[in-house]
């Protein structure tokens, strides 16, 4: 995972006080569309092909009477399973699961087969043997997944599964040609019922492998060695007729010390102004407030300046006409700025746009051979207009600074005049806050996505305090499930 960045937490945050977590709490919500649900199929009987050919199936023998000829015992023996062709494919979910359907699959089987019979005139035995190519057609699939909560992870298993056939063929290579009409009385529905039972037996493996995979899905994913992101499924997933919905806990806690919680829940379903998109995702502010109010408590807010655009700044020359008792008492010293956030920033997420409040405190330091000294403080109120975008898999954001308000702290320099200032402290803000604080939105917030699936063509909209993510996605090869056990970005 690229390096992270939690910088805008600290522009698009609102503070609300801590306490321990429960169980029904979503502030991420995640809904899968029909077109998603597609997509999800394909790419998961495009895997599970492959695992259905060269499957071994267990020999078949009968005794068998044919007349003029007697009794025949008849072996069918290394039946394997060649090829699997899904001709037509359907997933639709309701509010009790998700099922699969396939029809029109077709299934071609190599066999080896031997017989073997007595003859009337004494103990003579007659054999024979050689191979057959058998052709499944019209074979009709279908298997019911169930999903619900299991202790903060998602449970997947299996509800119903079938397999029915509606014809089959049988090409012999070899024997006599009274055997083929034995062969296929005898042996047709031993072959239906075989290849059905197995083709159940490796859908149902596949499906408690894939529930594997979902269950060891972390419930914390690590930022940094200060927070993780917490991902624990809230309640059983949202199912209607055309979709598939999870909620996650999606804030941001300490791994030190615990978790945090906001009092507003945010359940699926989510709205996208374009239907035919194949996800959506949804993030409450409580998720940003979450991260914003761990890195505060953690007093992580907090940076010194000693270089800037206009360095004259940091020197006491620079302040001499807007405040002449600093440059009076410290002749040509050089300066540094301390930078630390005194409240919580205020994010307010309307249909329009994003508005943030950011409230931190400046310390004008002089700096005397090894000595720092302190010597005035002052606070800022600075207004901005936030957006963001979609960068990969990363929520990225930039803060445009709307307006600022300032205010004498304290000062050990006596009183500084405001309106004097107020051009000298924009230029900080616009030269130097800002652009820092850009520099780590571009890098980005990372979305909880699985590895390999990569959203493209997003859309994003701004409604009731929630910033909804409506994207199509993709997969790049190799998509390994086995190995898809974190989020990524």
């Amino acid at each position: 995972m690229p390096p992270p960045t939690i910088y805008l937490l600290l522009i698009f945050s609102l503070l609300i006080p801590p306490h321990p977590t429960t169980a029904d709490q979503s502030f991420i919500s995640s809904l899968i569309t029909q077109n998603g649900l597609d997509f999800v199929k394909n790419l998961l009987i495009s895997k599970a092909i492959p695992t259905l050919t060269s499957t071994r199936i267990p020999k078949i023998e009968k005794t068998v009477r044919i007349p003029v000829i007697g009794k025949v015992h008849i072996v069918l023996s290394d039946i394997t399973i060649n090829r699997v062709n899904v001709g037509l494919s359907n997933i639709k979910p309701d509010a009790t699961g998700v099922t699969i359907f396939g029809s029109d699959v077709t299934c071609d089987l190599s066999t080896k087969w031997h017989y073997a019979y007595g003859t009337w005139v004494g103990p003579i035995s007659i054999s024979d043997s050689g191979t057959a190519r058998v052709k499944v057609i019209g074979m009709e699939t279908s298997i019911k997944l169930g999903l619900h909560n299991q202790e903060g992870s998602l449970n997947l298993f299996v509800m119903e599964c079938n397999c029915h056939m509606n014809d089959i063929s049988i090409d012999l290579n070899g024997g006599a040609s009274w055997l083929y009409q034995g062969v296929v009385d005898a042996f047709e529905e031993p072959i239906r019922s075989e290849v059905s039972k197995e083709i159940i037996k490796k859908l149902k493996a596949g499906v408690l492998k894939l529930g594997s995979v979902v269950q060891s899905l972390p419930k914390l994913i690590s930022v940094d060695n200060i927070a993780s992101l917490n991902t624990t499924f809230v309640n059983d997933p949202f199912l209607s007729d055309n979709s598939l919905g999870f909620g996650i806990n999606g804030l941001f806690v300490d791994s030190r010390k615990g978790n945090y919680l906001y009092g507003k829940k945010l359940q699926p379903p989510v709205s996208c102004s374009d239907p035919q998109k194949m996800v959506g995702i949804v993030l409450d502010e409580a998720v940003f407030n979450s991260g914003f109010a761990l890195y505060y408590n953690a007093i992580f807010m907090r940076w010194i300046v000693d270089k800037v655009p206009e360095q004259n700044l940091l020197n006491t020359a620079g302040w001499r006409f807007v405040v002449p008792q600093l440059y009076k008492k410290y002749p040509n010293a050089d300066m540094n700025l301390e930078i630390s956030l005194s409240d919580p920033p205020i994010m307010h997420v309307s249909s329009q746009i994003i508005d943030a409040t950011v409230y931190a405190d400046l310390i004008i330091d002089v700096l005397q051979l090894d000595d720092r000294i302190p010597v005035a403080c002052i606070s800022l109120e600075m207004a901005g207009v936030g957006s963001v975008q979609i960068t990969k898999n990363n929520l990225t954001g930039h803060l445009k600074l709307d307006d600022f308000t300032m205010s004498l702290k304290w000062s050990k320099i006596g009183t500084l005049h405001m309106f004097l200032i107020q051009p000298v402290m924009w230029t900080i803000i616009e030269t130097v806050f800002v652009p820092y604080i850009n520099a780590r939105l571009g890098t980005g917030f990372p979305l909880p996505i699985f590895r390999g699936i990569n959203l493209q063509n997003a859309e994003i909209l701004f409604k009731d305090s929630r910033i909804t993510i409506c994207s199509d996605f993709s997969y790049k090869e190799p998509f390994d499930p086995s190995h898809t056990l974190v989020y990524t970005s």
